[in-house]
């Protein structure tokens, strides 16, 4: 069967080229092994949800857990309804579970418990029942917030002393934010913080973009494949403009393969890169799309902004900047910056698109129907105009 660069939804190993879940996340085993809690963030589309379906998939196959990746994200729509949450939470589970595993491991028949226990409830007597230990991924867990989020999470803790024979032996948070940095906007926090009711876990670390070295090597299965190869000064360009990007580096290469050049016999080469680049950056698919949207977030704008300009960034909340960083727009190796030169072209159209929208279109009233030139008029509209949008500044004559 063909295989495809994929740019929508997880990857499927039969018919996406993809990279190994254990080897971009080498710690996961150890810790499961320890039966520790841990949490797993980093951007949308770098490949988490991917991830987590082959580990989990992996460890089942491996004959010693039963694990799955499980969802939360139906929760949302009911942040102060924890009892409708837990509801639409579990019928996703267990149809999720039906789905992705053996019917031998697919947790028990189980009624609808006590509300507000629901979950812990349920994992409780899935782990009691199950032939091996459970350890469970719970992706999209910062899609929940305010009562439901709290209840999700202490539910969680209270099962935590009684691993591995009465609850999960390891659970992985999984979403865009650490668990620290979780939204509360009830109860007067606006954050988790260090009294989370997630303090039981051992550690949080991100999934990274794809080094130089993984972008070779998932080039290198359409090559392999196909026969189409991708020349060295092609993959160098590309990581350099995506610096890694998953979305990013399977999307370049979709459009060339798919799109500019569908000839296999017709090798991959820089000028094939950048025509590909343009097209993306023009066409802004949803990806890139995003990020537009998330411009329209005065905190995001106040980071960014002074970035491109090459100002010094003002007095902003630290929250702010790691807000920035988690969404995947910018890096902090060495200092802050926009993550890759695709970002970098593309969030200035953005945000002059937005300026140039705001400020709206100027009628010429300083001009006559006769197309005559009126100073007075032209003053006139100058003054209606800087009070409007102009920002009085102190100047010092030397």
């Amino acid at each position: 069967m063909p295989k495809w660069f994929n740019t929508a939804g997880p990857c499927k190993p039969d018919i996406h080229y993809m990279l190994s879940a254990t080897d971009r996340l080498p710690e996961i085993k150890q810790l499961i092994a320890q039966e520790n809690y841990f949490v797993i963030h980093a951007p949308r589309q770098v490949g988490k949800t991917t991830a987590m379906l082959a580990l989990a998939q992996e460890l089942t196959v491996s004959g010693q857990y039963t694990s799955v990746m499980l969802s939360l994200e139906v929760g949302a729509a009911f942040s102060d309804e924890p009892d409708l949450a837990e509801k639409a939470i579990l019928d996703e589970w267990k149809d999720s579970a039906q789905f992705r595993l053996p019917p031998e491991l697919q947790p028990p028949d189980w009624t609808t418990g006590e509300a507000g226990r629901q979950i812990g409830s349920f994992l409780s007597t899935w782990t009691r029942k199950s032939l091996r230990p459970l350890v469970v991924f719970l992706d999209e867990i910062d899609a929940l917030s305010d009562k439901t989020l709290v209840s999700v999470l202490r539910q969680i803790r209270s099962g935590f002393p009684n691993r591995p024979q009465g609850f999960p032996q390891s659970v992985a948070l999984v979403g865009m934010r650490d668990v620290r940095d979780y939204k509360y906007a009830s109860g007067g926090s606006d954050h988790l913080n260090t009294s989370s009711p997630f303090n039981i876990k051992v550690r949080s670390f991100t999934l990274s973009n794809f080094t130089l070295e993984d972008v070779r090597k998932l080039y290198q299965q359409h090559t392999d494949a196909t026969g189409q190869m991708f020349t060295p000064e092609a993959v160098d360009l590309a990581f350099h403009l995506i610096q890694g990007q998953p979305w990013l580096v399977n999307a370049i290469a979709k459009e060339i393969v798919e799109y500019i050049t569908k000839d296999p016999s017709i090798p991959i080469t820089p000028e094939l890169v950048n025509q590909a680049k343009e097209i993306l950056i023009k066409r802004q698919d949803t990806h890139l799309d995003s990020l537009a949207e998330r411009l329209r977030e005065d905190r995001v704008r106040a980071v960014i902004q002074p970035i491109l300009a090459g100002q010094e960034l003002p007095d902003v909340p630290q929250d702010d900047i790691r807000y920035v960083l988690d969404l995947g727009l910018c890096t902090n190796e060495n200092g802050l910056a926009i993550a890759n030169p695709i970002y970098q072209e593309v969030l200035p159209r953005v945000l002059a698109y937005v300026t140039t929208a705001s400020i709206g279109y100027l009628q010429p009233i300083w001009l006559s129907e006769q197309g005559e030139f009126l100073p007075d008029r032209l003053l006139e509209a100058f003054l209606i105009f800087w009070r409007q949008h102009g920002e009085l500044r102190t100047c010092t004559i030397l």
